[in-house]
């Protein structure tokens, strides 16, 4: 007998009809003699709609109860499906992100795990009970106020989860069958990569592959919790993701796959002093308004002047925030001016096997200015290549680089089933 965690989708319970097709899928694992502990998201877009309506009441809602009503959306979903599950005879029992034991910190909105402590849902299962379990929420350790984790924080509460229960794996199930080398809605040719390793995974999500979640991901290779990505709507083999080991690295493909985010925006201080800790004060005012930063570029400082610019890429939503902290600080660091950019998209090559292949820069930059696309920044890691462009050039710049590493399947093997593939 395993014990399997899963994970459906707000596409994946969209409507009854999803959630009584997701109750059938569930109960089949449970026939098959597994231990069965599902995390569900809102259904659709109820998250979205929750956040409009609560924008037409307050402009600026508080945190604490902004997140007390978003958890509703994870509440009807799971109560839903339990009833859904008892219709075909199974007993199931829904719990609360809080009465899972999902402790967090206090970050209304972005609360991160602190431990997760599942008695009442082992006491479900040893009771031969089917758990069902609320996504995306927690309860502060300090405050005991009802906490939400962040977008993808559905994908997170599975994976603390099955961590915590020690689970033999952690389905995620999403509206397309796996994850492809492209996002198929802008490469219909992207094909499925059968499995992939957690850093390379890691590179994707963190670059902006929307399959699955960054912390997810990292959660998952910190436990060692293999994951494994299907479709709701289909019974396809998916993607699995787990450790790489030296047996799959001598097949592994030198690319991966190629992802691409237009969430970013670009900030550029123009006229920094060229001054021993001038960059540290800048970045020190940025860490201090809790912004996360990506790339980051300065350019050689110029003789006459004695000045250079610092370029570095930042969330579009937290785009004003940064600009409000640097000009209160304008006068002390003595920049010249800021400028900001918010039409920019990146574009990341992401495979573990260009680490022994040279020329792999070369193809990727030849195959961007191939098809007439300008690059404005460029990061690399041992395992990635990142550059900045134009946000018109994205797709363009997605297609010439899948197509440049071989990429492209011979026919169509991405299926959208709907929603945004979470």
């Amino acid at each position: 007998m395993a014990l399997v965690v899963q994970k459906y989708g707000g596409s994946s319970v969209a409507d009854a009809e999803c959630v009584k097709r997701v109750a059938q899928r569930i109960v089949a694992t449970k026939k098959a003699g597994n231990d069965v502990v599902v995390v569900v998201s809102a259904m659709g877009d109820t998250t979205d709609e929750l956040i409009d309506l609560a924008e037409q009441v307050s402009p600026l809602p508080p945190g604490r109860e902004l997140d007390m009503l978003l958890t509703a959306g994870e509440r009807i979903s799971m109560a839903l499906l339990a009833m859904a599950i008892a219709n075909l005879g199974h007993e199931a029992r829904s719990f609360t992100g809080s009465q899972a034991g999902v402790i967090t910190d206090d970050s209304h909105g972005k609360a991160r795990i602190i431990d997760v402590t599942p008695g009442r849902i082992r006491s479900a299962l040893d009771d031969g009970s089917i758990a069902i379990v609320a996504g995306f929420q927690g309860v502060s350790q300090n405050s005991k106020d009802i906490t939400t984790l962040g977008r993808g924080g559905s994908d997170t509460t599975a994976v603390a989860l099955a961590a915590a229960l020690d689970a033999d794996v952690c389905e995620i199930y999403t509206d397309v069958d796996g994850v492809f080398t492209a996002d198929p809605r802008i490469v219909p040719t992207a094909r499925r990569i059968p499995s992939i390793s957690y850093e390379e995974m890691m590179e994707m999500a963190a670059c902006g592959a929307k399959i699955l979640h960054l912390r997810c991901v990292e959660y998952a290779r910190r436990y060692n919790i293999p994951i494994h990505v299907r479709s709701s709507f289909s019974q396809r083999t998916g993607t699995w993701i787990a450790d790489s080991t030296e047996g799959s690295e001598m097949e592994q493909a030198i690319i991966s796959g190629v992802a691409h985010d237009r969430s970013e925006a670009k900030v550029t201080v123009v006229g920094v002093p060229d001054k021993v800790g001038e960059a540290a004060t800048i970045f020190s005012v940025l860490s201090d308004a809790g912004i996360n930063l990506d790339m980051i570029v300065q350019n050689v400082s110029a003789a006459a002047t004695g000045r250079t610019d610092i370029s570095f890429t930042l969330p579009a939503t937290d785009g004003q925030t940064a600009l409000t902290a640097l000009n209160k600080v304008k006068e002390r660091i003595g920049f010249e001016s800021l400028q900001y950019d918010d039409r920019i998209g990146k574009i990341s090559l992401i495979g573990a096997g260009m680490r022994s292949h040279p020329g792999v820069t070369a193809k990727f930059f030849s195959a961007i200015a191939e098809a007439g696309v300008n690059i404005e920044m460029i990061s690399t890691s041992e395992i990635r290549i990142s550059v900045v462009v134009s946000q018109d050039d994205v797709e363009a710049a997605v297609t010439a680089a899948h197509r440049a590493f071989e990429l492209d399947a011979d026919q169509v093997e991405a299926v959208v089933y709907g929603g945004t593939g979470r």
